[in-house]
């Protein structure tokens, strides 16, 4: 892969050439195509598992509080984050696909050693608040159902460790999609809640942007939208995955996919919250999983407000920990030129990395479970990601400029939109960390 990078980048090949050789689609089992129905389909994954795990714990959260306190009012953020969360999310694939390399490598390849550490640690911190959010989550779940957190944390460490060990890309992305289709009964929670849909016609139209506390929100939902992990993680996924550049038009058709689903699940989630606590009790605490389940049970019922929710969140918790724990090996890995793929199971050579990934995990589950305090845990974690967004896109963009071949660049009006978008979240992103600090 690097050395068709290296031949592309210096005009040997031409990046249309591998349109004439045989495509990943083309290459599976006769049989195995007619199972899909569409060969396509069998090069979608990297896009829709890195956006089912953006919609995390956290995120669910905030979409929660977002509906109980605007109601429908915040629906039409969420379609603007769609595009945002594609434009972003595209410039992985083709910085993957057509170099070959992952994040952290480019990095160092392209700004030297430090800039390249600067990085690893980035992704690291990020990596660890990820999952700390997810295992609360996890433990969250756990309680409403009367499971102690020294039960359902060992657990979901086990089964994350376990899944590493497959010896396949290709088997962790189908467990990792299963798991996170979960959160499709958050549609059905949705409907359960019986909305107003004339109340969220007005809604979709209402943006009361002059208010201090609708822009907190809306920054909280923005800030939350791009996690530096999501960055590393997709990046790396398709050259594990081994999709080449005749498949970059599938490649982005499954980021679009995705980046549309977990924004409708975030919707399903707000119109939820709003047709119900948001209309009867919109001061509600909504901080944790249980003081959400609480709050949405009375309307829902125990099916909709705890065994869906907590499906839905289970679901959203576990995807969103395996994204962001690999995502941290595999930045890690890069940076320091160890050998890193989910092809291989644990041997001296892939030692390193499948280090890294266990301790990311062990290192996570014992701080949830010494913390006495989850939910300013997650405030904190929030904030992190906010303050590393600069950072993580503005490497993203720079790599995009410098690191691609000129025929693969951004021209335009397409160049000149992404940067706003980018520069949009990161202020954002920025905007609520005093607020969210107490600091006004």
């Amino acid at each position: 892969m690097a050395d068709r990078a290296s031949a592309i980048a210096t005009g040997q090949v031409h990046p249309g050439a591998e349109e004439d050789a045989p495509t990943a689609s083309s290459a599976l089992p006769t049989p195995r195509r007619r199972r899909l129905g569409l060969g396509f389909l069998a090069l979608w994954g990297p896009g829709l598992v890195v956006m089912l795990a953006d919609t995390d714990a956290g995120s669910l959260i905030t979409a929660s509080q977002s509906g109980a306190q605007w109601g429908y009012k915040m629906i039409m953020p969420q379609v603007i984050l769609m595009p945002i969360l594609y434009v972003v999310q595209e410039i992985t694939v083709r910085l993957g696909i057509v170099t070959g390399q992952g994040h952290g490598a480019l990095i160092r390849a392209r700004f030297g050693r430090w800039w390249a550490l600067l990085s690893a640690c980035t992704l690291f911190v990020s990596a660890i608040g990820a999952l700390l959010t997810e295992f609360a989550g996890v433990a969250g779940v756990g309680e409403l159902f009367g499971v102690s957190p020294w039960v359902t944390i060992p657990i979901a460490t086990v089964f994350l460790l376990a899944l590493a060990l497959t010896g396949s890309y290709g088997r962790v992305e189908r467990i990792g999609i299963a798991v996170g289709l979960a959160e499709l009964a958050f549609f059905v929670a949705m409907f359960m809640s019986r909305p107003h849909i004339g109340a969220m016609a007005h809604g979709l139209g209402s943006m009361p942007l002059g208010n201090s506390s609708y822009l907190l929100l809306v920054a909280a939902n923005v800030g939350a939208v791009i996690m530096p992990w999501m960055v590393f993680y997709q990046q790396g996924a398709v050259i594990d995955k081994q999709l080449s550049v005749a498949t970059i038009r599938q490649a982005r058709q499954d980021t679009a996919f995705g980046a549309v689903l977990t924004q409708l699940i975030m919707i399903s989630m707000v119109v939820a919250v709003a047709a119900t606590i948001g209309l009867h009790n919109p001061g509600a605490a909504l901080n944790t999983v249980g003081q959400i389940a609480g709050a949405l049970t009375p309307y829902l019922g125990h099916l909709g407000g705890t065994v869906l929710f907590g499906l839905g969140m289970m679901g959203a918790a576990l995807v969103a920990a395996i994204v962001s724990s690999l995502a941290g090996a595999w930045g890690l890995a890069e940076v320091f030129g160890w050998k890193h793929t989910l092809n291989e199971r644990p041997n001296r050579r892939t030692a390193k990395f499948y280090i890294t990934y266990a301790l990311a995990h062990v290192v996570g589950a014992v701080l949830v479970l010494a913390s006495v305090d989850l939910v300013n845990l997650s405030v904190d974690v929030e904030v992190m990601n906010a303050l590393l967004l600069p950072i993580v896109l503005g490497f993203l963009l720079a790599l995009e400029a410098k690191a691609l071949p000129e025929q693969w660049r951004m021209r335009g009006f397409r160049k000149y939109l992404t940067w706003t978008l980018c520069l949009l979240v990161m202020g954002f992103g920025l905007y609520m960390v005093p607020s969210t600090l107490g600091w006004t």
